[in-house]
């Protein structure tokens, strides 16, 4: 039941003090709440996380959390952008685009990998934010960790070069295009428009620009084996395609509550083939302009064995 591509332990960062980011509004249309950081808000959005890590931790996922009590990191709540972790022992730290989300990288996450999981190295491209290039993570390439497929839409959150270097050393292939959303703004990150499962990969192909490249992603798609399952930009708004595959006690799909309702019943019946969707009731941290699978940093790593004296 395990997959490659569903990793079973996942870290997340407890928001202490919740708001939205002023420095990402530029271009994040998901962002719907203004900057005013108050109690009530930053208390519902901690319910929320610690309600959404018991809905993992029931479905059998490990949850690793670290508190973030700082408040000079409002995207602290999506770590999915600033670090990955890869078959074989490997880690990526990541350069990242607003400048107060640079800080967001913590060495005692890395540090938690090293000591539970095997690690082989950590490729460190974050220096690169000092020459204006970036490259957010799993926000800005949608991974197939089975078909070794690097999605990934143009934006100034993934430099075109630092995307070539990732995928030579992480052996993935890059598949680059340009999407817009229904008010024709460009799509900031990969992971808001698709989501690629074991067997079924969401995604809204109309968000595509170019019918030809449109074609092309969902053959790749149909290629690696899954069933396409083509969102609208409406179910997009509602983020159905910011969704991540776990392995629990079974294959489950996270995703929000909000993303599960916009969902059809022919769309849901494909993934139920494949996994049980685990919806996750979060509607105060979507405001921030994420969802789950923002929320969710995969490792896919090997555990160590752990050994008692």
């Amino acid at each position: 039941m395990t997959s490659l591509q569903a990793p079973s332990a996942v870290v997340m960062i407890r928001p202490h003090h919740f708001r939205s980011n002023p420095e990402t509004q530029a271009d994040n249309a998901f962002q719907t709440l203004d900057n005013v950081s108050t109690e009530s808000v930053a208390a519902k959005a901690m319910a929320e996380f610690d309600g959404a890590v018991e809905t993992l931790d029931r479905a059998g996922v490990t949850v690793h959390v670290f508190d973030d009590t700082g408040t000079g990191t409002p995207d602290s709540v999506f770590p999915n952008n600033w670090f990955s972790t890869h078959a074989g022992g490997h880690v990526a730290v990541y350069p990242m685009f607003a400048e107060n989300r640079r800080k967001e990288r913590r060495w005692d996450v890395i540090e938690l990998l090293k000591r539970d999981y095997r690690v082989q190295d950590v490729i460190d491209y974050s220096g690169l934010e000092q020459d204006g290039l970036s490259l957010e993570g799993t926000g800005a390439m949608v991974l197939d960790h089975i078909g070794r497929i690097a999605y990934t839409v143009k934006s100034n959150r993934a430099d075109p070069v630092l995307l070539e270097r990732f995928c030579t050393h992480f052996n993935f292939e890059p598949m680059v295009f340009e999407a817009k959303d229904a008010a024709g703004r460009d799509v900031y990150h990969t992971n808001v428009l698709m989501g690629i499962g074991t067997e079924y990969a969401l995604i809204c192909l109309d968000m595509i620009v170019d019918p030809a490249r449109r074609a092309e992603v969902a053959a790749r798609l149909e290629e690696t084996g899954r069933r396409v399952i083509d969102l609208t930009a409406e179910q997009i708004s509602n983020f159905a395609g910011n969704a991540l595959e776990l392995t629990g006690g079974k294959r489950v799909l996270a995703l929000s509550a909000k993303a599960l309702k916009a969902l059809r019943p022919d769309q849901i019946s494909i993934i139920e083939q494949s996994a049980e969707p685990l919806p996750l009731t979060i509607p105060t941290i979507e405001t921030a302009g994420g969802s789950v699978r923002c929320m969710l940093a995969g490792i896919h790593l090997s555990p160590r064995e752990r050994t008692f004296a």
